[in-house]
C-alpha cells in the first residue's frame, strides 16, 4: 500500500462519519469473495484484470485448494464519493454453514453488511442464517443481487420476468427482516429498490446497477439485457462498474461508527450507560477509556498472535499497557494495524470506530473485551452462535511424545475459534473435540495437525446427546457422608416458552445474580411465575436452578456449592453422561450442620449430585438427539431418489417445491444419521443434488431406540454397562 494511501487512510480513521465497518455475508458460492475482489480492484488493491479469479480474501493455502472461505478475511480500502473520501473497513465471510461461527463474531465487529444472493437460486437456508446473525447484533443489511447475467444468458428471462424475480427476493430479505429484527429497527431497515438500497449486477462480469444511478444516467433493464446477452459485458461495467455502485449503496445506507454505537452498544454490552466507560462508547469517544472486543485470534509466524476486533472507545497506542478483561492479565501492546487481506500495515495509533489488529495481547480469545490496565469494566456480551456444535471426534497423538504440541495447538484453536469445543475425557486421556460439522473439525483441527507433521488418531463422528426429563419428580433427599447435612430437591421439565427463550438466547445465562431484574422479567414475560422467576440463582446449558427454601440457617454459606454441584450435573447427566437441558432444579429444604468445617466440599458436592441424579432419575428421563431441518435441492426428475435418501435415515419430509425444473425439498434429519448422506445424495441424483443446513435443534428420541442409544454412549465412555433404571 503506497505511503499517501496509508496517511489517508490514517487521516480518515479520525474522522467517524467516514468511516463504514462491513462484512459482505451470504449462502455458499453466491459470490461473496469475487464481490469481494472487485471492490479491492475498484480501490486500486488488486489488479482489476484479475478481480474475480484472483480471489485476494481466500489467501490460506485451504481456501484455495477447497474453492471455499474459511477464514473471515479483514481489508481497509479508500473509496471516493461525490469527491469526498471515505474508510471502509470489509471483512469478507465464509458461507458454508460450518463456518459459521466465523460469520456471528465478525458481525460484531461491523456495523452494516451487504447481503449476496444468487439472482438463480435465491434465498438459500445460509442467506437466512447469516440475515439473522446480522440482525441479532444490530447490524444494518444491504442487499446486492448477484450473477444477473445467468438470468438473461441462461434463463433467458425478459425485463418483466426479470423485475418479477428480483421483487420476489426483496420480498423474501424484507420478510427475514421483519422476523428477525427489533421491531424498533425493522421498518426502517427493509431494503428498498427505489432508494438504492438494493443493488442488482454481476461480480464475475465486473458490473452492477442501482435505481437511483439507472435513473441519473437514463440506462434501463432492456439496456442492460441487451449488453450482456451480447457479450458485452466489458462495455456494461464501463458504463456501471461494480465497486462504485456497492460502494456508493454501502456509503449511502450503511451507518458511520459515530451513529450505529448509539444503539449497538446496549444490545451487546450490559454494564452501566451512564458510567464513564458506558458513555464514551456510545459517544465514540477518541480520548475516552479503552474498549475494545476481540473478533479474531490469528497465529502469526512472525509476530506471535495477533488480535483482531472492533475498538468502541479510546485510542490504541503502540506501547501502552491493556487489561484482557476475561483472563485478569495485564498486556503491553507491540504493534497496532490495520489489515490489507493476508498483510498487515503498522499504525503508531488507532482512534475509536475501527476494525484493527493488535499484537502483544497474548492469551488474548475470540470475544475477550480489552481495556486501560487500571481499570476495571464490565465485559462485552458473550459473542454465541446461533447453531451448537453437534458433531463430535475423539483425538488421541499416534505418538506420546507429541503430546504437549497437540495440547498447545488445541488450546490455540480453541481460543481462535469458541465454536469448536475442546474437552479432556480424564479417564481415556483423549481429546474430544465438537464443532459445527465434519468439515468444520476437518479444516480447523484435522488438516492442520496434519500440516504440523503431528499423526494422531480421531474416532468417526460421535453425536452429543442431551439429558432431559418428561415430567416432574418428587423430593430426594441427599445426605453427606458424615450425616450432618441433607438436601432436598426436585426437577422437573421447564415451561416450553421459557426453555424456547433460553435456547434462542432472550434470558441472559451468565452472572444471573448480578442481572436478576432483568432475568426475573424475562422468565416472567415467557410463562414462569413471579414468586419462582424471583428465585433463579443459576442458568447452566439451558437449565435453570431455584432457591425455594425459607429461612434455612447456614444455606447462604453452603449456596455456592449447591450451585457448583448442580452444574456437575447438569454437564454430564444420570443416564449416560450426557449434559443435560430443559430442566428445572429446585432446592427446597435442607438441614446444615452449625460448624462450617462440616459442611465444606466433600460433603455438599457429592449429596447434592445424587439427590438431583435421584430426581432426574424419577422424573421419566429421556434423551434429546440432535435434528437438523435441511433443504435439499434436485433435479425435478430425480426428486423420488432424494426423498428416498431421506426417509432410510428416519428422515421425516416437511415439504416440497417444485421452481424452474429444480425441486426444494424441506426435511428433517437426525444428526446420528447424516453421517455420508452428502456423498449417498450425489450417488443417487448422477452429482446433481445437494443440501443446505437451516436450522438445528434437539428432540426427544423415540422411545424404541432409546435404551438402545444410552447403552452405546455408555459403552463408548467405559461407563458401567448396567443402565440406571427409568
Amino acid at each position: 500500500m503506497a505511503k499517501d494511501r496509508i496517511e489517508e487512510i490514517a487521516d480518515l480513521m479520525k474522522q467517524p462519519k467516514k468511516i463504514r465497518n462491513i462484512a459482505i455475508a451470504a449462502h455458499i458460492d453466491h459470490g461473496k469473495t469475487t464481490l469481494t475482489d472487485n471492490l479491492l480492484a475498484g480501490a486500486g488493491m488488486i489488479s482489476e484484470e484479475l478481480a474475480g479469479t484472483q480471489l485476494f480474501t481466500d489467501f490460506d493455502k485451504q481456501e484455495q485448494e477447497r474453492g471455499i472461505t474459511i477464514f473471515a478475511a479483514n481489508v481497509s480500502m479508500v473509496h471516493e464519493v461525490g469527491g469526498e473520501s471515505y474508510l471502509i473497513n470489509l471483512i469478507d465471510t465464509p458461507g458454508h454453514v460450518d463456518f459459521g461461527g466465523d460469520v456471528t463474531r465478525a458481525m460484531r465487529a461491523i456495523d452494516g453488511a451487504v447481503i449476496v444472493v444468487d439472482a438463480v437460486e435465491a434465498i438459500m437456508p445460509q442467506t437466512e442464517t447469516v440475515l439473522r446473525q446480522a440482525l441479532h447484533e444490530r447490524v444494518k443489511p444491504v442487499l446486492f443481487i448477484n450473477k444477473v447475467d445467468r438470468l438473461i444468458k441462461e434463463l433467458q428471462l425478459t425485463p418483466d420476468q426479470m423485475q418479477q424475480r428480483f421483487i420476489g427476493i426483496i420480498a423474501q430479505v424484507n420478510n427475514l427482516i421483519r422476523k428477525y429484527a427489533e421491531k424498533e429497527f425493522a421498518k426502517d431497515w427493509f431494503v428498498n429498490v427505489e432508494d438504492g438500497s438494493v443493488a442488482f449486477g454481476s461480480a464475475y462480469r465486473k458490473w452492477a446497477i442501482f435505481v437511483p444511478y439507472m435513473k441519473r444516467e437514463k440506462i434501463s433493464f432492456k439496456d442492460i439485457i441487451d449488453l450482456s446477452s451480447q457479450g458485452k459485458d466489458s462495455e456494461l461495467a464501463k458504463i456501471a462498474p461494480l465497486h462504485k455502485i456497492v460502494l456508493d449503496m454501502v456509503i449511502r445506507h450503511l451507518p458511520n461508527p459515530d451513529d450505529a454505537q448509539k444503539y449497538r452498544i446496549p444490545k451487546i454490552w450490559h454494564g452501566d450507560l451512564e458510567s464513564e466507560i458506558g458513555k464514551s462508547m456510545l459517544a465514540k469517544d477518541p480520548n475516552g477509556p479503552l474498549a475494545m472486543i476481540v473478533t479474531k485470534v490469528v497465529p502469526d509466524p512472525h509476530a506471535g498472535i495477533v488480535a483482531a476486533g472492533r475498538l468502541f472507545s479510546g485510542t490504541i497506542r503502540r506501547g501502552i499497557e491493556a487489561r484482557l478483561v476475561g483472563q485478569h492479565q495485564t498486556r503491553r501492546v507491540q504493534q497496532v494495524s490495520i489489515y490489507k487481506g493476508p498483510q498487515r500495515i503498522q499504525m503508531e495509533e488507532i482512534p475509536a470506530g475501527n476494525i484493527i489488529g493488535v499484537v502483544g495481547l497474548t492469551d488474548a480469545f475470540s470475544g475477550e473485551t480489552i481495556c486501560d490496565a487500571d481499570r476495571e469494566m464490565e465485559p462485552f456480551e458473550a459473542i454465541k452462535h446461533i447453531f451448537e456444535p453437534v458433531v463430535t471426534k475423539s483425538i488421541d497423538c499416534q505418538d506420546p511424545k507429541d503430546l504437549p504440541k497437540l495440547i498447545t495447538f488445541l488450546k490455540q484453536v480453541s481460543r481462535e475459534d469458541p465454536t469448536l469445543v475442546v474437552k479432556i475425557n480424564e479417564e481415556t486421556g483423549e481429546y474430544i473435540v465438537s464443532g459445527l460439522g465434519e468439515l468444520h473439525i476437518d479444516a480447523k483441527i484435522e488438516r492442520p495437525l496434519k500440516d504440523k507433521g503431528i499423526a494422531v488418531r480421531t474416532s468417526t463422528p460421535i453425536v452429543i446427546y442431551r439429558e432431559t426429563a418428561r415430567q416432574a419428580s418428587p423430593v430426594m433427599e441427599g445426605k453427606s457422608s458424615n450425616k450432618h447435612n441433607r438436601f432436598y430437591l426436585s426437577v422437573e421439565p421447564l415451561e416450553d416458552e421459557v426453555y424456547k427463550a433460553l435456547l434462542e438466547g432472550k434470558i441472559p445465562e451468565n452472572n444471573v445474580r448480578k442481572y436478576i431484574k432483568i432475568v426475573t422479567e424475562k422468565a416472567v414475560e415467557y410463562g414462569m411465575g413471579r414468586d419462582e422467576a424471583k428465585k433463579i440463582h443459576d442458568i447452566h446449558n439451558k437449565n435453570i436452578f431455584i432457591d425455594a427454601t425459607k429461612g434455612i440457617q447456614y444455606l447462604n454459606e453452603t449456596i455456592e456449592l449447591v450451585i457448583e454441584a448442580f452444574g456437575n450435573v447438569m454437564d454430564s447427566g444420570p443416564l449416560c453422561g450426557e449434559p443435560c437441558q430443559g430442566l428445572k432444579v429446585k432446592i427446597t429444604d435442607a438441614k446444615l450442620h452449625e460448624d462450617a468445617i462440616h459442611r465444606g466440599p466433600a460433603q455438599v458436592l457429592p449429596a447434592v449430585n445424587d439427590a438431583i441424579k435421584e430426581a432426574i432419575m424419577s422424573a421419566k428421563p429421556t434423551l434429546l438427539e440432535p435434528v437438523q431441518t435441511i433443504r435439499v435441492d434436485v433435479p425435478e426428475e430425480l426428486v423420488g431418489n432424494a426423498m428416498n435418501q431421506v426417509q432410510n435415515r428416519r428422515g421425516q419430509i416437511l415439504d416440497t417445491s417444485i421452481e424452474l425444473g429444480v425441486a426444494v425439498i424441506k426435511a428433517k434429519m437426525p444428526v446420528g444419521e447424516m453421517f455420508g448422506f452428502e456423498a449417498q445424495l450425489k450417488s443417487a441424483t448422477g452429482g446433481k443434488g445437494f443440501y443446505s443446513l437451516i436450522d438445528v435443534t434437539f428432540e426427544k428420541i423415540p422411545e424404541d431406540l432409546k435404551m438402545q442409544v444410552v447403552q452405546r454412549i455408555r459403552e463408548r465412555k467405559g461407563m458401567s454397562k448396567e443402565t440406571p433404571q427409568a
